[in-house]
C-alpha cells in the first residue's frame, strides 16, 4: 500500500472511465453487466497508473450520480474490486485502490546483464548508446594533456573543477538562464546529484511527489532513502503533466520534494510545454516544495520541434528549482559526470554534505567533459548521438508495428525510450518470457509505484537495423508464450534499467 493517500473525485473518475476505449468483445460473447464493466474500468485505470494505488475513491452515492448509474451497480462494482484485491475499505474511512498480493511485481534488485549473456541476449534494459567515437578518444586525450597541473594538487574538488563549473554555468547563461559558477556543483552522474539532493532535503519518511510513470532507478533510489513516494499520473500519450493533479498533490500532500523529467520524459518520451513548466514552478513555490528538474534527456531532440524554455528559466535564482544535468545520456553512460544548478546557498549545503559521501568526482573525467564543451566537440558528439538514436527509433517502431500490430504507443520526438501498451498482456510475464527467448525488456511496474503499469513495457532506442527486427521477432515470441499461459507463475527477472 502506498504511504500517502490521494483522492479521486467522482467527476474526475467519471471522466477517466468515459475516456477509456471499449475493448472489442470476442465473437459470440455477451456484453458484461454494468457493474462488471465499471469494475473492469477502475481496475484498468489502476493497473495503467491513471489512478494511483492507495487513492481514495468517491463514495458509492457520489460516483453513481456522476455516472448516472444506480447506487446498487456501483456498490456491486466496489464489492467485485474488493474481492479481486483491487480495493480496500474501512468502515467510516472509505475505500482505497490497491493491487492484489498475487499481481506480478518487479523484482527488488536491479542488476546488469552478465557478460556471458552479451552475445546471445538482445538487451533492451539499458537506454544507453555506445560511445560516440572519435569524440570519446579525443576528449580523453585532451584531458590527459590538461592533467599535469592538477596532478600537483590534492585532487579533491568537492564542488567540481572550477573550470568545468564555469563552462557549465556559461552554457546555462547562453541558453537564456543567467548562471554563476557558484550555482553549479559537479557530481558523479545524475544519480549522484539526485541522491545528494534527497539526502539534504528529504529525510526518512518525507514525501516526494513523482511522475507516474517515472524513471525506475530514481524511484528505487528514493525508496532506499526512506522516502514516501506520492505518484502523480501523467496526461495520456505525450501530453506531459496533468496540472490539475499536480496542484492537488502539492496542496494536499505538501511534499518536501518533487521530481520531474520535463524534456523527453523517461519512460514515456513526453515533452512538457511551456505553460505546464511555468504552472508547475508556481505551484511548487506556493506549496514550499523543492522541484528537481531532471534534464538528462534534454539534448536528445530527434525531430524538428520547438523546445520550451528550461524549467529553471521560471526560477533563475535556483531556490525552488534544482536542475540536474548529465553527460551520461547525451554523450556516454560510461562518462559519469553530472551536475546540479541551484542557488549558491543550496550548492554550499550540498558541497558541505558531500564530505560524508563520495568526496568528489574524478578529475580526469571532468577534464574530458570540459574539453568537449569548450572545444565544440560536445555539439558534434551529441549531433552524432541524435542521428543514431533517430535511426534506431525509426527501425524499432517499424519492427514492432510489423511483428506486434496490437501493441500501442505514440512515437516521441526525442529521448531514448518508447512506452508501449502490450495489448492486455502482463508486462512482468513478458519480461520473464523474453529472457527465455533471448530478449531482455523491463516491465511497466518498474516505472510505477506499488504495481501500476502492469500492461506496459519500455523499449529503448539502443538497437537498430537487423537487430531491431530480431528484437521485435523475439518480443512477438515472448508475447505468444504469455498469451498461451506458458509464462505464468514465473518470477520476474532482475533486470538493470537505465
Amino acid at each position: 500500500m502506498a504511504q500517502w493517500t490521494s483522492t479521486v473525485g467522482a467527476a474526475q473518475l467519471a471522466r477517466q472511465l468515459r475516456a477509456q476505449q471499449p475493448r472489442p468483445l470476442p465473437p459470440g460473447s455477451r456484453k458484461p453487466p454494468a457493474y462488471r464493466a465499471l469494475a473492469d474500468g477502475v481496475r484498468l485505470l489502476v493497473l495503467e497508473g491513471r489512478v494511483p494505488v492507495a487513492a481514495r475513491l468517491p463514495a458509492e452515492r457520489e460516483l453513481a450520480l456522476a455516472l448516472a448509474l444506480s447506487r446498487t451497480t456501483v456498490a456491486a462494482a466496489y464489492e467485485a474490486l474488493r474481492t479481486e484485491g483491487f480495493l480496500e475499505s474501512r468502515r467510516g474511512a472509505g475505500s482505497w485502490t490497491a493491487v492484489p498480493a498475487g499481481n506480478p511485481l518487479p523484482a527488488r534488485g536491479l542488476e546488469p546483464l552478465p557478460p556471458e549473456s552479451l552475445g546471445s541476449m538482445i538487451d533492451l534494459g539499458c537506454a544507453s548508446l555506445p560511445a560516440p567515437e572519435p569524440w570519446l578518444t579525443r576528449a580523453v586525450r585532451g584531458a590527459l594533456e590538461e592533467l599535469p597541473p592538477y596532478a600537483h594538487t590534492h585532487g579533491d574538488y568537492p564542488a567540481g573543477l572550477p573550470a568545468l563549473r564555469q563552462t557549465i554555468a556559461d552554457r546555462y547563461t547562453g541558453s537564456g538562464v543567467p548562471t554563476m559558477p557558484e550555482q553549479i556543483m559537479v557530481t558523479t552522474g545524475a544519480m549522484g546529484a539526485i541522491d545528494a539532493i534527497c539526502h539534504l532535503f528529504a529525510g526518512r519518511g518525507e514525501r516526494i511527489a513523482v511522475e507516474s510513470p517515472s524513471y525506475a532507478n530514481i524511484l528505487q533510489l528514493m525508496k532506499e532513502a526512506g522516502a514516501r513516494l506520492v505518484p502523480v499520473a501523467m496526461e495520456e500519450g505525450l501530453g506531459g503533466w496533468d496540472m490539475n493533479r499536480w496542484r492537488q498533490v502539492l496542496r494536499d500532500a505538501a511534499p518536501r520534494l518533487a521530481y520531474v523529467v520535463a524534456d523527453f520524459h523517461n519512460p514515456t518520451g513526453a515533452l512538457a510545454d511551456e505553460r505546464q513548466r511555468r504552472a508547475l514552478v508556481e505551484a511548487a513555490r506556493s506549496a514550499g516544495t523543492v522541484l528537481i528538474a531532471d534534464e538528462t534527456m534534454s539534448e536528445l531532440r530527434l525531430d524538428a520541434v520547438d523546445m520550451p524554455r528550461r524549467v529553471c528559466a521560471f526560477d533563475p535564482a535556483g531556490s525552488t528549482v534544482l536542475t540536474v544535468g548529465s553527460a551520461s545520456k547525451a554523450f556516454w553512460a560510461g562518462m559519469r559526470i553530472g551536475w546540479v544548478r541551484a542557488a549558491p546557498d543550496v550548492i554550499r549545503s550540498l558541497v558541505a554534505a558531500r564530505a560524508y559521501a563520495d568526496m568528489g568526482t574524478p578529475v580526469l573525467e571532468q577534464l574530458a567533459v570540459n574539453w568537449l564543451m569548450r572545444t565544440g566537440g560536445w555539439e558534434e558528439a551529441v549531433a552524432l548521438r541524435r542521428g543514431q538514436a533517430r535511426e534506431n527509433r525509426d527501425a524499432l517502431v517499424r519492427a514492432v508495428r510489423k511483428e506486434l500490430p496490437e501493441w500501442e504507443f505514440e512515437v516521441p520526438h526525442g529521448g531514448l525510450t518508447l512506452w508501449v501498451r502490450t495489448g492486455g498482456l502482463s508486462g512482468s510475464r513478458l519480461a520473464v518470457a523474453g529472457e527465455r527467448v533471448g530478449v531482455r525488456v523491463p516491465s511497466g511496474p518498474r516505472f510505477g509505484v506499488d504495481g501500476a503499469f502492469e500492461g506496459y513495457v519500455r523499449l529503448p532506442f539502443t538497437v537498430g537495423g537487423p537487430v531491431a527486427d530480431e528484437a521485435a521477432v523475439r518480443l512477438a515470441a515472448a508475447a505468444e508464450l504469455v498469451g498461451s499461459g506458458a509464462a505464468a507463475g514465473a518470477e520476474a527477472p532482475r533486470t538493470f534499467v537505465a
